[in-house]
């Protein structure tokens, strides 16, 4: 569901699944201008689907928007729904960046999900809409590779 910001200014319970939550978007005032508004969800969390057991990842979203833009309260509430939810690294990361695609249809839009290990295997995954504008100036998304102690 996409909607244009009605959760913004007051209390809004943390939706139960992905599928339920709302994304809401709000008009881009520079939509003239080619620029990227990053998001960073350090402490992201959702559910083994075949353990139950808690999963964590550092996310970072980078986006080129055209006439949206993501409300962040909504962002965070969507990205909270998948606490509880049963998917697998790949399925959430991808399913985050299509979503947002699809709802703000930026001009570009990139996710990272640095997960941290399961079984003793970090799963890092990656997804864009396409290649980002040549006058835009993309930075590194910052997340070294999972390197334990040591």
């Amino acid at each position: 569901m996409t909607h244009d910001a009605p959760a913004l200014g007051r209390a809004v319970a943390l939706p139960a699944d992905p599928d339920s939550a709302t994304l809401d978007r709000v008009p881009n005032p520079h939509a003239d201008t080619d620029y990227v508004t990053r998001f960073v969800c350090p402490e992201f969390t959702s559910i083994c689907p075949v353990t139950g057991q808690p999963d964590f990842a550092h996310l970072v979203i980078d986006y080129i928007p055209d006439r949206w833009l993501v409300e962040s309260k909504s962002l965070k509430l969507y990205l909270g729904s998948f606490r509880n939810h049963g998917a697998f690294h790949e399925d959430c990361t991808v399913a985050i960046g299509k979503r947002l695609a699809t709802t703000l249809e930026p001009r570009w839009l990139r996710i990272g999900g640095y997960w941290y290990p399961r079984g003793g295997i970090p799963i890092d995954v990656f997804w864009q809409t396409g290649k980002a504008p040549d006058s835009v100036w993309i930075p590194d998304q910052g997340v070294p590779p999972y390197r334990g102690r040591g």
